[in-house]
C-alpha cells in the first residue's frame, strides 16, 4: 500500500494539473462573457478579473436585444437531435449486419468503412457539394443531415462493441420464434445502451460544432446554424464582439447537458467498444 501511494500522489497531481488547464480556456471566456466588447478587443481572451468593467449587460443583450441568435440556437438544435438520432439508428442497424450475419462480400464492405474513415473529409467536399446540388438540396437541412446518418466512425464502434455479446442471445430469439426485427429491437438494442451514450455525446458534439458544411450549403440567414451565425457576427464594417463572447458561453450549455445526460453509460460505452472483439 505504501509503496503504490507516491504514485497515486503523482498521479492525482497530474490529473490536476490537467483538468486545470482543460477548465482554463471556459474560464477566460465566461469571464469575458461579463465583459464590454471593447475590453475583449483591447485586450483579448485574458484571465484578469476586473470587477469594474463587469456586468450582466451582455447576456441581457442576449435575451432581450435585436438579433437572430434564438434563430441560429434553435436551428442548431434542431439539426444536432435529429442528425444524432439518425445517425444511431442507421449506423447501429448497418453494424448490426455487419456483427450478427455472414453475407457474400462482407468483409470487402467491411474494409471499405475502414477506408472511409481515413479519408479526410475535404476531400470529399467537393463531389458533395456537386452531388447536393445536382440533387437539389442546396440550402435545405436535408443536405446537412443525410450526408452523415451512416458514419464510418460510428459503424466500426457499434460493430466492434456488438462483436462481445455473445451470438447466443441471437439464437435463442430465434428458437423462441421471434422475427429478426423483434431480435434486433428487443434483445439487441437494450444491450447497446452504453455505446449508445457514448456515440451520442461525439455525434452531438461535432454535429452542434459543425461549420465547413453547413456554411457551404446553407445561404439562407433564417436557416443558419449556430456556429454559421456567430462568424456573421465578425465583419469588415464592424464586429459585435458583446454578442460574440456571450453567445459563444451560452452554446456551451447544450453539450454539458449532454454530458451530463449521458455520463452514466458513457465511459462503459467507450471502454466496451475498444476491448470488444
Amino acid at each position: 500500500m505504501r509503496k503504490g501511494l507516491p504514485l497515486r500522489i503523482l498521479l492525482f497531481l497530474f490529473f490536476a494539473v490537467l483538468c486545470i488547464l482543460i477548465l482554463i480556456p471556459f474560464y477566460a471566456v465566461a469571464l469575458a462573457s461579463f465583459k464590454p466588447g471593447e475590453d475583449l478587443i483591447r485586450y483579448g481572451l485574458n484571465l484578469r478579473l476586473d470587477w469594474s468593467v463587469m456586468s450582466l449587460d451582455n447576456f441581457v443583450y442576449l435575451f432581450t436585444g435585436s438579433h437572430s441568435y434564438f434563430v441560429w440556437f434553435f436551428n442548431s438544435l434542431l439539426l444536432t437531435v435529429v442528425q444524432v438520432v439518425l445517425t444511431l439508428l442507421v449506423s447501429a442497424t448497418v453494424a448490426y449486419g455487419f456483427s450478427a450475419y455472414e453475407f457474400r462480400g462482407k468483409n470487402a464492405l467491411f474494409v471499405c468503412v475502414l477506408l472511409i474513415m481515413m479519408v479526410p473529409f475535404e476531400i470529399l467536399l467537393l463531389p458533395l457539394y456537386t452531388l447536393t446540388h445536382n440533387l437539389g438540396l442546396m440550402n435545405s437541412y436535408s443536405a446537412i443531415v443525410l450526408p452523415g446518418i451512416a458514419s464510418a466512425a460510428t459503424i466500426f464502434f457499434f460493430r466492434q462493441y456488438l462483436r462481445g455479446v455473445p451470438k447466443e442471445i441471437i439464437a435463442a430469439g430465434r428458437v423462441d420464434g421471434a422475427h429478426e426485427y423483434a431480435i434486433y429491437v428487443r434483445l439487441i438494442l437494450p444491450i447497446m445502451k452504453p455505446s449508445f451514450a457514448a456515440m451520442a455525446i461525439l455525434n452531438g458534439m461535432n454535429s452542434w460544432n459543425n461549420f465547413l458544411w453547413p456554411f457551404m450549403v446553407l445561404s439562407d440567414a433564417n436557416k443558419y446554424t449556430l456556429p454559421i451565425g456567430l462568424k456573421t457576427l465578425l465583419t469588415p464594417y464592424g464586429n459585435n464582439y458583446d454578442l460574440l463572447i456571450v453567445g459563444s458561453f451560452f452554446s456551451i450549455i447544450p453539450i454539458f447537458l449532454l454530458f451530463v445526460a449521458f455520463q452514466k453509460y458513457f465511459i462503459d460505452g467507450m471502454t466496451a467498444g475498444a476491448v470488444k472483439g
